[in-house]
């Protein structure tokens, strides 16, 4: 009679590979449902386009001027009202019962959910991506060159990192799909357009340009334009990191929190 082999069990899988694999997930609801990036994408460009050609002349006395100004701010914009889906896709999930088995399963607790941000990452990527070859299309030139873009893209990555915790907090919170959605851009639209992603401070009435230069929001935007245009400062980097660290050092447990609540 053969004897048996005693083989230890395998030793269980990380954190960073159980997010790996809900990141994964993420990825692949993308070649599930394509239709995904063609909402992802359509609204930045159409922005892009409608406010160089229509608005560029009378804000900055030409289109080409105007597109240097606002083609980082479309990036910034882009990337805070993708983080929205985060919440849809949570809200999605949990209503059809996903997270009850998640729950269940020996993983990170924090695994799923950083997998939907994981999925922003990539969604990030690609709208920023053709945002920013559109650009160039138009006419849009980097100053800072390759470098100045690769790391102005790492900043939008830690911007979409940071505002990706607030809508997967929404997800949890409220029920519906329809209702993150709602609520996200209700949100956000003050927030994004009270910012100086469109439009210089300057030209603004006193108090509101006081509350515009207090925008985290548009100490990110003034990050991107420095970054592109190879004049960026440790401070100016600072307050434009600092807003989307704090958010995830606030958020991530908090996240945990309500999971296990729920």
């Amino acid at each position: 009679m053969t004897g048996y082999r005693r083989v230890d069990r395998p030793r269980p899988p990380g954190a960073i590979a159980n997010a790996l694999t809900f990141g994964w997930r993420a990825v692949l609801k993308f070649k599930h449902v394509p239709e995904q990036l063609f909402d992802l994408v359509m609204t930045p460009v159409m922005f892009t386009l409608l406010f160089t050609f229509v608005f560029g002349g009378a804000l900055a006395g030409s289109t080409g001027d105007y597109l240097q100004y606002l083609l980082p701010g479309i990036l910034v914009q882009t990337v805070m009202f993708n983080a929205v889906y985060s919440g849809m896709g949570l809200s999605t999930d949990l209503s059809k019962g996903l997270f009850d088995r998640f729950r269940s399963l020996p993983i990170w607790p924090l695994a799923p959910f950083a997998g939907l941000i994981a999925g922003d990452v990539l969604r990030h990527l690609i709208a920023g991506a053709l945002i920013f070859g559109i650009g160039l299309l138009l006419g849009y030139r980097p100053e800072a060159g390759v470098p100045g873009v690769l790391a102005a893209f790492l900043l939008l990555l830690t911007i979409g990192f940071g505002v990706g915790w607030c809508f997967i907090v929404l997800g949890l919170l409220l029920r519906t799909p329809m209702t993150v959605m709602t609520l996200g851009f209700t949100v956000l639209f003050p927030v994004v357009f009270a910012s100086n992603i469109m439009v210089e401070p300057a030209t603004m009435p006193d108090w509101l340009r006081t509350i515009v230069e207090a925008n985290p929001v548009s100490w990110m935007t003034t990050a991107m334009r420095d970054l592109m245009a190879g004049r960026a400062n440790l401070p100016g980097l600072t307050g434009a990191v600092a807003a989307p660290a704090l958010l995830a050092a606030i958020l991530m447990p908090l996240t945990l929190v309500i999971y296990r609540r729920k």
